[in-house]
């Protein structure tokens, strides 16, 4: 989507005295500013911008270890907002497994799962630290994950919020249970949504005069293996949530399960 070349003017007003320099040199006082006669110079300068090159390209990731999904939970929303709103705390919720596990999956409008897709992309951001070229800040404005538009209820009534996911396939989330630490050392019993195997196709739209699509594919390969997605990841001392770009083969038997 290259676009043509953008031109503009930008005018200048400068305003030049019109008072006798040579006031000034016999002593005379200089006269006021604002009563000093004062002309209008309009001055033009013609300003082009370079046209955006924007490309997309699509690529297939393959998850190397399981996605654990943590989304928010509506319970945990409104305890939040509960307790800035200054309301009455009420007695603790007994603990529901199952209802913990489905609270903690992302679903996409009209079926099917999904996983943020700022996610990805702050994952290739990150890997720019171990890539020569580009900087973070640099990619962070380059390119964009483009995801499927899902609603998500708010703890407020009426309140949503729209996000943008990108649609997880290859298996369906199955429940997990982990051992975790929380506040002040407090032992809990999680239960979150599981992907395991999976794969992913990530929408990239990107300007192609700040990445190539081959730099691209290599901050999502190198992010797949160094920062990862979802809980655990190996940014935050994990290994789960890691992936690779897909190979050829790869593409071939995905399309083939697909068909």
């Amino acid at each position: 989507m290259r676009r043509d070349h953008v031109r503009f003017e930008l005018h200048r007003v400068r305003w030049s005295h019109s008072c006798d320099p040579l006031t000034r040199v016999r002593g005379v006082a200089a006269p006021d500013p604002m009563e000093t006669n004062m002309a209008a110079v309009k001055e033009t300068t013609q300003i082009e911008l370079p046209p955006l090159n924007l490309e997309i390209i699509e690529v297939t990731l393959v998850g190397d270890t399981p996605l654990i999904s943590h989304a928010w939970s509506e319970k945990a929303k409104r305890e939040m907002l509960g307790k800035q709103m200054k309301r009455a705390k009420p007695a603790k919720e007994a603990k529901d497994p199952h209802e913990d596990f489905q609270q903690s999956l992302y679903r996409i409008e009209g079926g099917g799962y999904g996983f943020p897709s700022v996610a990805f992309k702050a994952a290739a951001v990150t890997a720019c630290t171990s890539v020569a070229g580009i900087t973070k800040v640099a990619a962070r404005q380059a390119f964009h994950v483009v995801g499927a538009q899902s609603a998500v209820r708010g703890a407020f009534k009426g309140a949503l919020m729209r996000m943008d996911l990108v649609r997880i396939l290859g298996s369906e989330p199955e429940m997990r249970e982990d051992m975790v630490r929380i506040a002040m050392g407090t032992a809990d019993i999680r239960y979150r949504g599981q992907f395991w195997p999976w794969h992913a196709t990530v929408r990239v739209r990107y300007n192609a005069n700040v990445l190539s699509a081959a730099q691209i594919v290599n901050l999502f390969n190198t992010a797949g293996f160094g920062v990862g997605i979802g809980e655990w990841r190996p940014e935050k001392d994990g290994q789960f949530g890691m992936f690779h770009v897909a190979t050829a083969e790869e593409m071939r038997r995905l399309v083939t399960e697909a068909a």
